[in-house]
């Protein structure tokens, strides 16, 4: 669009604003109208008519929030009955048989079970605190000589530990 200086600006207004209204008349003779059907250009397809497309499924309606939470207490409210209704571990079991005073004789010792030992072999507590002092290496990054020793020890003392315990 020119611009004439001498026009008046209600003047170009007036015009530019007819400009846009022939220019969108124009589009819409060429797309056609939203709102109407569309004319096919061929006759042959106007004596046919077009077959509906299906309507569309309607969306089941929603519940109400009060629906949900009044199941959810319900579930909580049956599950909790069912759970107070479950014999307890401790409520009709059987008495526990009754502890051999302490006059009755003891059953002798047979010496074909082995005995296990009560007491923890000292190289395996050596074993134990070798693996801590490596595991402080580590974690602290000391990535030396000192890292190399621990855990050379280490790995002896467990070899010897696995060889004591053993029967």
């Amino acid at each position: 669009m020119a611009t004439n200086p001498e026009e008046r600006p209600e003047e170009r207004q007036r015009r530019e604003l007819e400009e846009i209204r022939r220019k969108f008349h124009e589009v819409g003779a060429r797309l056609g109208s939203a709102f109407e059907p569309a004319s096919p250009a061929d006759p042959a397809e106007q004596a046919q008519p077009r077959a509906l497309p299906p309507p569309p499924s309607p969306d089941p309606p929603a519940r109400p929030r009060w629906q949900w939470l009044a199941a959810v207490a319900l579930i909580f409210t049956l599950g909790a009955g069912f759970g107070y209704l479950l014999p307890r571990s401790g409520a009709g079991a059987q008495p526990a048989p009754p502890q051999p005073s302490a006059t009755a004789p003891a059953a002798p010792q047979t010496s074909a079970a082995p005995t296990p030992k009560d007491a923890v072999p000292r190289v395996c507590l050596e074993t134990a605190r070798l693996a801590d002092h490596t595991i402080h290496l580590l974690v602290t990054n000391v990535r030396d000589r000192r890292l190399a020793e621990s855990l050379k020890a280490y790995t002896l003392a467990s070899q010897a530990c696995r060889e004591e315990a053993s029967p």
